[in-house]
C-alpha cells in the first residue's frame, strides 16, 4: 500500500448525480441553484411520504426535545407504540398472521437477522433464494444475493445457498428443501428490473416450505410500507410468510429496519437471541408513527394505485414497451435504450433508477407522487421516442 496516496474524506459508493441536492419538497428535490427535479427515484425507494413532510419533521423534532436516544435496556412508550402501529398497519384489510416485531436499522440488518433466526429455529445451516434476488451487503444477506461482482470477493465466507430460477414452478417442485433453514425472496424483484413473482409461484412456494420445514421469508424492504398500494405484499394471494423484513420508507428516510414475525416463529425467539443498540431508537420510532399516520390519513395507498394507472396510461404507445410491477414500484422496459432514456430524463430534470436489466429503468417515487410529475415524465419520454 502506498502511504502517500491521497484518499477522499468521503469514500465513494454509487456514482452520484452530476449535481448536489440541497433540499426536498414532496416529490421534488432541489439543487443549490434552486433548480427542481421530479424525483421518481425517491432516494432509492425511501421517501415514502415525500421529502420533508411537515408532520414527519414535526414528530422528529418533538421527540428530539424529549429523548433523543435510549437503547432497549429501557422500555420506551414510543417504541412500544411504534410496534403496535406497524402491526396494525400491516394487517389492515387482510390477515397476515404477523404478531411481533424486532426493530433494527436497515434492510440488510433485517435480512441478516431473519436468516439467523431461520437457522436458530430450524437447526439448519443452508438457505434457498432466487436468481435475480438482491438482499443486502452483510454476510448472510450476501449469501442469498445474486450479484457476483459484489458477492465474489467474499465467496469463502458465505453460507451455502440453493439458487433457483425465478417463477419456475417445475424447478421449484424439483428442489429439495429438507435441509434448508429459510427461503428468502422479494415479492417483486427490484434490482433485476422489477420482476414480480406470480401468485401461483408464491402459493406453490408457501406449500413447499410448509411441507419441508423451511421458513418462508419475504424481503419487503422495497415492496412494503404501502408501495404496492397495499400495506405489505404479505397476505396477498392468500400467502402468509413466516417472517417479513422491512426498511427503506419505513420512517420516511430516518434509518430504520424491522423484522415482523408470525406468532409461531416469534415463540421460538428468546431474550438475547437478537440485539441492536440503535434499533428502535426514539427518533426513528416517532418518524415511523408519523409515516404510518400520513399514509393512512392522506390516502397514499390509493394514490399509489391511482398514479400507477396514470403512468401506465400516459406511457402507452411510447418507446416504453412494457410497464412492470405494481403501485409505485414500476419498471419501464425500453429495449436497447434504457440507459439513454435515463440520461435524457435527467437532462429534463427527472430522476429515475437503473437496474441490472439493461432494458429496464425503475420508478420508486414518493407515495405522494403528483399528477404533475406523471405529466412531466410522459412528456419527456414521448420526446425521447420522437428524437430516437
Amino acid at each position: 500500500m502506498n502511504a502517500n496516496l491521497q484518499a477522499p474524506a468521503l469514500l465513494p459508493t454509487y456514482t452520484p448525480f452530476p449535481f448536489p441536492l440541497l433540499r426536498g419538497e414532496n416529490d421534488r428535490v432541489f439543487d443549490p441553484l434552486g433548480q427542481s427535479y421530479w424525483d421518481f427515484y425517491g432516494g432509492h425507494c425511501v421517501a415514502s411520504t415525500g421529502h420533508a413532510h411537515p408532520r414527519v419533521a414535526e414528530a422528529v423534532a418533538a421527540q428530539a426535545k424529549e429523548l433523543i436516544f435510549y437503547s432497549t435496556a429501557a422500555e420506551l412508550p414510543v417504541r412500544s407504540r411504534a410496534a403496535q402501529e406497524l402491526l396494525a398497519f400491516t394487517a389492515s384489510g387482510r390477515e397476515t398472521g404477523l404478531s411481533s416485531i424486532f426493530f433494527c436499522n436497515s434492510g440488510a440488518e433485517a435480512n441478516e437477522n431473519a436468516l439467523k433466526m431461520a437457522c436458530r429455529i430450524t437447526g439448519r445451516k443452508r438457505f434457498a433464494a432466487f436468481q435475480g434476488g438482491w438482499h443486502g451487503r452483510t454476510l448472510l444477506a450476501l449469501s442469498v444475493t445474486d450479484d457476483p461482482p459484489i458477492t465474489g470477493p467474499y465467496e469463502g465466507l458465505l453460507a451455502p445457498c440453493l439458487r433457483l430460477p425465478w417463477n419456475d414452478l417445475e424447478a421449484l417442485a424439483a428442489a429439495d428443501f429438507s435441509d434448508v433453514a429459510g427461503v428468502i425472496l422479494e415479492p417483486i424483484q427490484s434490482m433485476s428490473g422489477i420482476r414480480p413473482a406470480t401468485p401461483e409461484f408464491l402459493q406453490a412456494l408457501r406449500a413447499k416450505t410448509l411441507a419441508e420445514g423451511a421458513l418462508l421469508i419475504y424481503d419487503e424492504v422495497q415492496t412494503g410500507v404501502g408501495r404496492l398500494g397495499h400495506p405489505y405484499a404479505a397476505g396477498l394471494h392468500g400467502v402468509r410468510p413466516d417472517i417479513v423484513t422491512s426498511a427503506k420508507g419505513l420512517a420516511s428516510g430516518v434509518p430504520m429496519g424491522a423484522i415482523l414475525l408470525g406468532s409461531e416463529t416469534a415463540a421460538c425467539i428468546r431474550p438475547g437471541d437478537l440485539g441492536s443498540t440503535f434499533g428502535g431508537g426514539p427518533i426513528a420510532c416517532a418518524a415511523l408513527i408519523a409515516t404510518l399516520q400520513v399514509i393512512r390519513q392522506e390516502g397514499l395507498l390509493q394514490n399509489a394505485l391511482a398514479r400507477e394507472a396514470a403512468i401506465r396510461k400516459a406511457l402507452a404507445g411510447t418507446c416504453v414497451t412494457e410497464v412492470r410491477g405494481a403501485g409505485l414500484l414500476l419498471g419501464l422496459v425500453v429495449p436497447g435504450r434504457a440507459k439513454a432514456l435515463k440520461a435524457h430524463l435527467q437532462t429534463h430534470r427527472i430522476l429515475v433508477g437503473g437496474s441490472s436489466d439493461p432494458d429496464a429503468l425503475r420508478l420508486m417515487p414518493p407515495l405522494t407522487l403528483t399528477q404533475a410529475a406523471v405529466d412531466a415524465l410522459a412528456e419527456a419520454v414521448t420526446a425521447f421516442g420522437k428524437e430516437n
